[in-house]
C-alpha cells in the first residue's frame, strides 16, 4: 500500500539507467527510472499505454518518429504499440505509469 524509497531496491539496467518499481496491481504500474547524462532508452514498443512525467533533468523523447525536448515538469503519453525512446541530455528521472502492469519488469 505504501512505497518507502529507502526500503526498496533499485534495479541496475546498465549503461547509466536504473529503475525502481513504486507500486502495481494487474491494471496499473508506476516506475521511477533514473538516467545519467547521455544514457539512452532505446527505441521500443509494447502493448501498454504509458504516461510519463519528467521529474528532473532534460530528455530528448521520440514518439512515432517525432522528437521533442522535455524538461522537469513536462510529460508525454504513448499509445500502445507506438515506437518510442529517450535520450538523457541532463541527468534526471522519469516517472512512468503503465496500463496494464509491465509483467516483464517483475
Amino acid at each position: 500500500m505504501y512505497f518507502i524509497e529507502k526500503e526498496e531496491t533499485w534495479e541496475d539496467l546498465g549503461d547509466g539507467i536504473r529503475r525502481q518499481i513504486t507500486g502495481y496491481n494487474n491494471d496499473l504500474m508506476m516506475v521511477k527510472v533514473e538516467f545519467e547524462t547521455g544514457a539512452v532508452g532505446s527505441l521500443h514498443h509494447h502493448i501498454h499505454s504509458q504516461s510519463t512525467y519528467v521529474a528532473k533533468g532534460r530528455f530528448e523523447i521520440t514518439i512515432d518518429g517525432n522528437p521533442q525536448i522535455l524538461s522537469e515538469g513536462d510529460a508525454f503519453f504513448v499509445d500502445p504499440n507506438l515506437v518510442h525512446g529517450a535520450k538523457c541530455l541532463e541527468s534526471g528521472m522519469l516517472i512512468d505509469v503503465f496500463n496494464p502492469k509491465r509483467s516483464d519488469f517483475l
